[in-house]
């Protein structure tokens, strides 16, 4: 990461960066693939992410946590990627296989789960991954997303319902 050319190149924020690039690196991939479902694209989200957080260094005000600010940046990054216009002719069927591994292994039983989740609405998806894989709060969720608590409250229950009825055999559209 030296060469990444930033406001200020000072060593000690190429340590900051490696601090956090070590803390949550495997947090930011899961959560980029599983918005994306996509390892390559996951990988170029992520390095894309740590890059706009180098170049935001001096601007976190410490407002909310750092997991917070970062997984805010990686779902932005996410969303536009998501939204450029090559990428809705892309094909994505993603299995558990294809999700990078974690440092915790999955149940067997977690892979219709998994399944499940990534069939969700994005909307629904992403406040679903937040609270429970990446164990935020509702307000680090909604802060996260840019959204009120209610908000996430309400998403979260819907996301709630519609994975009991995919669990249960009954999907429905949204």
């Amino acid at each position: 990461m030296s060469n990444v050319k930033g406001p200020d190149n000072a060593p000690d924020r190429n340590q900051r960066l490696e601090q956090l690039v070590d803390r949550y690196q495997e947090q930011v991939m899961r959560m980029c693939f599983l918005y994306l479902c996509d390892k390559t694209l996951a990988e170029d989200a992520m390095q894309e992410t740590f890059l706009k957080v180098y170049r935001a260094l001096d601007t976190f005000r410490g407002e909310a946590s750092e997991k917070t600010w970062i997984m805010r940046i990686a779902i932005r990054t996410c969303y536009d990627m998501n939204h450029s216009g090559w990428f809705r002719v892309f094909n994505r069927q993603v299995t558990p296989d294809m999700v990078p591994e974690t440092a915790v292994p999955f149940e067997e039983s977690d892979d219709e789960l998994m399944n499940a989740v990534i069939r969700l609405p994005i909307r629904l998806r992403e406040v679903i991954l937040l609270y429970y894989y990446q164990h935020m709060n509702v307000n680090e969720t909604a802060e996260s997303l840019g959204i009120s608590q209610s908000s996430v409250s309400g998403r979260l229950k819907r996301g709630r319902e519609r994975l009991k009825a995919m669990m249960e055999g009954s999907e429905f559209d949204e």
